[in-house]
């Protein structure tokens, strides 16, 4: 089995929040404590609400932010203590597709021009080598030559997706962050990229970050799936079994109100109550447990764990106490 290209371990991020100009800064941790694995090749997936840490862990692995806290290595290279050299080979390692297609491409440049930056700072090419190289990877991403001379408001969301993907592929990365890269798009266009990215993984050997609410995406690419909930991983493990199998009450809740094509499935729905809380003051102990319907006392004062389960892995006291009634090899919330 190949290394990891990425390892993670207590990975943390926090944030300094203004409370006015006579109070003390408020600590806001968006992550706590990550720690996972990524091997060449292969998607995890990162899921969970608004405000779980998801986007924030993507920005750490892209290096877009430095870690509070934790360690992070990516192709065996320590990234806290790189140096300049390593930092620019893992820059060119690690490429990042962003959510919305419509901001993330610069409007007052041409096609070409968007895809040639990458080259000219970070490479020593001619200008007729990197136009060969946006041409052909234009190709790859099935747009056409004509395009390289173009703006971005002359392509619909889905072609300037393609485009932000070219970009992305243009250094030749190992690794690509997706930050929700289908969810401003069509539902038809989505299934295009989606088709792309893996046509594109195949062919790369890519191992793709990606970031999603969207489980009825994340179960057709991921190998491995990791949930969060308020910054920290409550549950993780490989994709066939936790949707098979889904241990955590949050996960349960997650893929309960995920819709389904088929008419006759019956939906058991789970539904949480209560708001996320704040991640300035969350709760003691789990920090699911104000809308968990398994908690009781020892939720409230201990945080739990993650142990294995059923094939994956789980931070809840109701499961290591066997409290709960999970049925091995069926999907909670249809029967």
């Amino acid at each position: 089995m190949s290394p990891p290209l990425i390892e993670a371990r207590s990975l943390s991020k926090i944030y300094d929040v203004s409370r006015g100009m006579f109070a003390k800064p408020a600590a806001l941790t968006a992550v706590s404590e990550a720690s996972f694995e990524l091997r060449p090749g292969r998607t995890l997936a990162i899921v969970g609400e608004s405000g779980s840490g998801k986007s924030t862990l993507a920005r750490l692995v892209s290096m877009i932010e430095e870690p509070s806290a934790g360690q992070l290595g990516i192709g065996g290279i320590d990234v806290g203590g790189a140096s300049p050299a390593d930092r620019r080979k893992l820059r060119r390692m690690v490429q990042m597709v962003f959510q919305n297609p419509y901001g993330s491409l610069n409007p007052r440049h041409k096609i070409g021009a968007i895809l040639e930056e990458p080259l000219v700072i970070n490479t020593d090419q001619t200008a007729s080598e990197r136009r060969e190289r946006a041409h052909r990877i234009l190709k790859q991403v099935g747009l056409r030559p004509e395009h390289y001379d173009r703006y971005p408001h002359m392509f619909s969301g889905g072609q300037r997706q393609r485009i932000a993907i070219a970009r992305a592929l243009i250094l030749e990365p190992k690794i690509i962050v997706l930050d929700e890269p289908v969810s401003a798009l069509d539902l038809s266009i989505q299934a295009q990229i989606l088709n792309l990215l893996a046509e594109l993984q195949e062919q790369y050997g890519l191992t793709y970050l990606f970031i999603s609410h969207a489980l009825s995406v994340v179960r057709h690419v991921a190998s491995e799936v990791m949930v969060m909930y308020l910054g920290r991983v409550v549950e993780m493990g490989p994709a066939a079994a936790l949707f098979a199998s889904p241990q955590h009450p949050y996960t349960q809740a997650l893929l309960s109100a995920t819709p389904v094509a088929d008419p006759r499935a019956r939906r058991d729905r789970v539904r949480l109550e209560g708001e996320v809380p704040s991640p300035v003051n969350p709760p003691s102990g789990c920090a699911f447990h104000p809308r968990c319907r398994y908690a009781f006392d020892r939720c409230k004062v201990e945080r739990p764990a993650l142990i294995g389960a059923r094939g994956t892995s789980a931070a809840c006291h109701a499961v290591e106490e066997g409290r709960m009634r999970v049925k091995a090899g069926a999907v909670v919330g249809y029967r």
